[in-house]
C-alpha cells in the first residue's frame, strides 16, 4: 500500500558561471521527475532560433518588462550580460501550492530575490566547473557565443564563483552523471523535511487513533 501525504513544493535554484553544467543538470532532471517544472522566465533578450515562446521564456519588450517589474509581478529579477530577465510569481505559487516542485535557473542575483521573498519555500545549489580550462572549453564547445561573448562570461567567473557560500549546497560538476545523482539526492532530502508536508499532523493523528 503507498501512503500519500499532502506536500507542498519547493523551489530549487542551480546557479552557476555559464557553462559549468546547469543547464544539462536542469533537463535530466525535469526529463526523470515528472513532479518537477521548470520556471518559465521573461527576458527581454531576443528569441534564438531554436527557442520557442512560453517554452523556454516569454519574450517581451523593455517597456512590458518594466511595467510588470513595476506592478510586481516578478519573483524576481536582473540584469543579464544586457538583457532583463524575471520569473512571473503567479504560476509558481500555484505550483508549490498543488505540491510540485519548481526549478530554477537563475544567477546569485536572481536567488538572494527569491530567498528575501519565499525564504522556506527555496533551496540553492552551486554548480562548480572542475577547472576554469574545462569551463572555457565548454562555453567555446556549445558554438552559440561569438569569441567575445565567450570572453566576457569567463571574464565574469569569477564573480559568479565568489557568491557560492552564499547557497545550501555546492556540487563540483566533473561528471554529469554524478552531479546529476547528488541533485537528486539534494531534492529527495528536502522534499521530505517536515516543514513541506502539511498532511503529516493529520496521518500522525489518524495512525495514533489506530484508524
Amino acid at each position: 500500500m503507498t501512503i500519500e501525504i499532502k506536500r507542498r513544493g519547493l523551489m530549487l535554484v542551480l546557479s552557476s558561471p555559464s557553462g559549468a553544467g546547469k543547464t544539462t543538470l536542469s533537463r535530466r532532471l525535469l526529463e526523470n521527475d515528472a513532479n518537477v517544472a521548470m520556471s518559465i522566465s521573461a527576458t527581454t533578450r531576443a528569441k534564438r532560433p531554436n527557442e520557442i515562446e512560453a517554452r523556454d521564456y516569454f519574450f517581451v519588450s523593455d517597456e512590458k518588462f518594466q511595467l510588470m517589474a513595476g506592478a510586481g509581478e516578478f519573483l524576481e529579477h536582473a540584469l543579464v550580460f544586457g538583457h532583463h530577465y524575471g520569473t512571473p510569481k503567479k504560476q509558481v505559487l500555484e505550483a508549490l501550492a498543488a505540491g510540485r516542485d519548481v526549478l530554477f535557473d537563475i544567477d546569485w542575483q536572481g536567488t538572494q530575490q527569491l530567498r528575501q521573498q519565499v525564504r522556506e519555500d527555496v533551496v540553492t545549489v552551486f554548480v562548480l566547473p572542475p577547472s576554469r580550462e574545462e569551463l572555457e572549453r565548454r562555453l567555446r564547445a556549445r558554438a552559440q557565443d561569438p569569441g567575445d561573448v565567450v570572453a566576457r562570461r569567463m571574464a565574469k567567473a569569477n564573480d559568479e564563483i565568489s557568491h557560492w557560500a552564499e547557497y545550501d549546497y555546492v556540487i563540483v560538476n566533473d561528471d554529469i552523471v554524478r552531479a546529476q545523482a547528488e541533485v537528486e539526492m539534494i531534492l529527495a532530502a528536502e522534499r521530505l523535511k517536515r516543514a513541506r508536508q502539511p498532511g503529516i499532523p493529520d496521518f500522525v493523528e489518524t495512525l495514533m487513533r489506530g484508524a
